[in-house]
């Protein structure tokens, strides 16, 4: 018995890295798995059917079940006919994990409008499309009185929690992905669907091209632990998406065997003068807004 048998689920940008680990894994544990990656380069760029098909390859050599999808996530009827695939193709679908993104690193002075567009439309369009389509799934399924156990796993990173030099349209993509996974979690719970996103830390096309990351990520020569191995990640998505996972609304850090749940955005000093502040009166007493010294 695997954890995810009888689950449906839909990965993007699943043809390589952590979305190929995270479709390798799902089918072991069970579930058929909808293959989605439109097989462009790290920057977004060009189309290859081949990455998909052949992760679909791999799962159906292993006796698994799975079907390669090409559509563009970030497109809008790409997306609605992504989650329909699964429907057509497998009768339903539980889980949605959001991951497809690409890189066009650039400090603000020399980045363009075109290397900003293009990173916020992959990632922030491209994980708010399938999601819409498939909520709407959902809500459907469960006004029609049918029990929705759904699951939707979306991709954030410490560049947009965190921040990074060099990242600011990733950054800002990926911290807008955590907060979309939490309105989800809002939102979508009347219909049975949990959301909750990841901050994964791991080897991949794309951070072997992040500035500083180049060396840090390499495997290790010896038989130690490779913390930055992609397959570390899987289980713990594998686990957000089962049927009776309780996690909703949390974004975690996760990187070869360490799961870290990240405490949202808080309310910290304050400055109170029950009436309006001139600007002299705060020159004297903003600072005290400044966390103090440790």
């Amino acid at each position: 018995m695997g954890a995810l048998d009888g689950r449906v689920a839909v990965i993007t940008g699943a043809g390589r890295g952590l979305g190929r680990e995270h479709s390798l894994l799902f089918a072991e544990e069970g579930a058929r798995v909808v293959v989605n990656d439109l097989g462009g380069d790290i920057h977004g760029e060009g189309a290859d059917r081949a990455p998909a098909q052949q992760v679909v390859d791999e799962i159906e050599k292993l006796g698994g079940e799975a079907v390669a999808n090409v559509d563009n996530v970030a497109d809008w009827d790409g997306a609605q006919r992504l989650i329909q695939t699964a429907v057509d193709t497998f009768g339903d679908i539980h889980v949605l994990v959001n991951n497809a993104g690409i890189l066009r690193d650039r400090v603000i002075v020399n980045m363009t409008q075109e290397d900003w567009d293009a990173v916020i439309h992959v990632h922030l369009r491209g994980h708010f499309c399938p999601t819409r389509h498939a909520a709407a799934y959902w809500r459907e399924q469960s006004k029609a009185g049918k029990e929705v156990k759904a699951s939707i796993v979306h991709t954030s990173s410490t560049s947009g929690l965190l921040g990074n030099p060099g990242q600011a349209n990733y950054g800002t993509a990926k911290s807008g992905i955590a907060t979309l996974s939490y309105i989800c979690s809002l939102e979508l719970g009347r219909y049975g669907v949990r959301s909750n996103a990841i901050a994964p830390a791991a080897r991949t096309r794309l951070t072997e091209q992040t500035p500083g990351l180049q060396d840090v990520v390499k495997a290790p020569e010896n038989d130690a632990f490779d913390v930055w191995d992609p397959a570390n990640v899987s289980p713990f998505v594998a686990y957000l998406a089962t049927q009776d996972c309780p996690f909703t609304g949390r974004t975690f850090l996760v990187q070869g065997g360490v799961v870290q749940r990240f405490q949202p955005w808080t309310l910290a000093e304050k400055i109170d003068k029950g009436d309006r502040w001139t600007v002299e009166e705060l020159e004297k007493e903003a600072l005290k807004l400044e966390p103090p010294e440790k």
